[in-house]
């Protein structure tokens, strides 16, 4: 399963047609405790680049973009009662939803983990 990432701190983990999505351990850094999490509706059509998922932290409040266009299939409903679950397991249990992709080539524009890492320093 490869993963990728955005410019915005996003993780996407692509399994076959299904793309679980996620922020980035670096994101939750940046945003300190999550206290809050809203979360879309099973169904819901996304494109690329809409609001995905809202996280609220103790510092700010922040969006979740969808990486690339499809359907919510799954939402981490975990998260609305523990949504510290971001902070303890950001690339793990913390994820915010899962999307059937419509385009995969929306997923040639992401980043590897190297990019990632190396895009990160530079910030």
């Amino acid at each position: 399963m490869s993963v990728k990432y955005t410019e915005d701190h996003e993780w996407i983990k692509v399994d076959g047609e299904i793309a679980t999505i996620g922020i980035s351990a670096y994101a939750t850094k940046q945003l300190g405790d999550v206290v809050f999490v809203e979360l879309p509706e099973i169904g819901a059509e996304m494109e690329k680049g809409d609001e995905a998922a809202v996280v609220e932290s103790v510092k700010a409040a922040s969006e979740v973009y969808a990486p690339v266009s499809g359907e919510v299939t799954e939402v981490n409903e975990t998260l609305e009662a523990a949504p510290e679950t971001v902070n303890a397991s950001p690339d793990g249990d913390g994820w915010f939803l899962k999307l059937k992709i419509k385009d995969a080539s929306e997923l040639d524009g992401l980043m590897d983990e190297t990019k990632y890492k190396a895009y990160c320093e530079s910030l």
